[in-house]
């Protein structure tokens, strides 16, 4: 039998209501206990100072694999998860083809065994070829081996498309992640609609554009006793029409990216368009509200929305860059300082945000240390200062408007299944 202790971390596992200084015992790739009588094991990870917490999950994340290599593939894309303590990620099916067919499902799946990374598992499309017409295969789709359904950045806009669709992905118990907005008021639009786009003289996207869709989508899921999933919120109202909605019962959870929680659209002027996001940045008033989403319960995860572009494309003009950043490797440090350091959330609020929020959403088995699991694990030192460096990112991107900032809290290991996939290299 192999088996590994990680010795004297912080173990924060929100799952099983554990935060306590301890060993963590694994045998042949599970936990086989938590704070054990005897450590001894053939190899031994020294935790201490760092906070050891179950591997994060993401729900949503483009890797571009198949059509657009020169941005992300699956084994870069899952490299770079798995360096940003990532040790599952749900894939969009915004691809070339999309992922809208059994085959191409089982595609990624295969790809994610070879990477030898996270695991990366597919988000089926919701409709043929993303066209928003007609419903793709659920069923087959879900045969090979997808975990929920999207459109990936663009919205159902369709409604007795997406009344449909709530109604079948609800049969077969799979959520249905949608990214709110109408079509016709964001056309064209490339930041925020407000005081700064003005300014600017950048055609804005209002804050209209997504609570519309949310409560289209709300009054949707209230009609057919279905289950969706929001991503990416970025405005006020929208929060507070989920948070409504959950008090009424029904089957409504949201996520939120980190740089939505730490920057806003007044930094657009100087039109760098690694700012430029979907949705896009929004004012102070919005960022507060999306952070007491997270306090109350009302948003459930924290979502990288990893959105990797080649230098090319994003060294165009604005209106011509494509929205995104990277997002995976930074994540946690953007967490830290947004939520932790300024006091706003503690760890296992935020942990759960990563860990036990998206495994419910997506029907994981991860998200806990509970004995028997599999031991998908992040350790990481909450205290250590660096400075993100986009040249050194495992991602084939670098579009990130947070290279050269100086930052708190750096993953150390990364361990799938027991094995450790990412020791971090020491900087010389």
């Amino acid at each position: 039998m192999k088996s590994l202790v990680i010795q004297g971390g912080r173990v924060i596992d929100p799952a099983n209501s554990i935060d306590k200084v301890c060993d963590v015992l694994i045998v042949d790739g599970k936990v086989a206990a938590i704070d054990p009588a005897g450590s001894a094991a053939e190899r031994v990870i020294d935790a201490t100072g760092c906070i050891v917490s179950p591997g994060f999950i993401d729900c949503h994340v483009s890797f571009r694999e198949p059509g657009s290599e020169e941005d992300e593939t699956i084994s870069t894309g899952s490299r770079s998860a798995i360096a940003g303590g990532f040790t599952t990620v749900a894939c969009l099916p915004d691809t070339e083809p999309p992922i809208d067919t059994r085959a191409a499902a089982e595609f990624v799946i295969r790809q994610s065994k070879r990477a030898d990374g996270s695991r990366v598992f597919p988000l089926g499309a919701v409709t043929k070829n993303l066209k928003g017409e007609e419903l793709a295969e659920i069923g087959q789709l879900i045969h090979g081996g997808a975990v929920g359904f999207s459109e990936g950045k663009q919205a159902i806009a369709n409604s007795e498309i997406m009344r449909r669709a709530l109604q079948y992905t609800s049969m077969w118990n799979r959520p249905l992640l949608h990214q709110p907005c109408v079509p016709e008021l964001s056309a064209g639009g490339v930041m925020h609609e407000g005081y700064v786009s003005t300014v600017l003289g950048l055609r804005g996207i209002p804050a209209a554009a997504e609570e519309i869709m949310v409560r289209r989508d709300i009054a949707l899921v209230e009609n057919t006793e279905g289950r969706i999933h929001l991503m990416s919120l970025s405005s006020l109202r929208s929060v507070e029409e989920v948070r409504q909605a959950r008090a009424r019962g029904l089957k409504v959870t949201a996520d939120v990216t980190p740089h939505h929680l730490l920057l806003t659209d007044d930094l657009l002027s100087g039109f760098d368009t690694h700012l430029k996001v979907d949705p896009p940045l929004r004012t102070e008033e919005h960022r507060q509200a999306l952070i007491a989403g997270l306090q109350d319960g009302t948003i459930s995860i924290i979502a990288s929305d990893h959105q990797p572009w080649a230098q090319e494309k994003k060294e165009r003009e604005f209106d011509q860059s494509p929205s995104g950043i990277v997002g995976l490797e930074t994540l946690l440090p953007i967490c830290i300082a947004a939520l932790i350091e300024p006091g706003l959330l503690n760890w296992s609020q935020l942990i759960s945000k990563l860990t036990l929020g998206p495994a419910r959403l997506l029907g994981l088995e991860g998200g806990t240390l509970s004995v028997g699991a599999r031991a998908d694990i992040v350790i990481f030192d909450p205290q250590e200062h660096w400075t993100i460096d986009a040249r050194q990112f495992a991602s084939r991107s670098r579009n990130t408007p947070f290279h050269g900032k100086s930052v708190t809290g750096r993953v150390r290991h990364t361990l799938v299944d027991g094995e450790v996939r990412y020791p971090r290299p020491e900087t010389h």
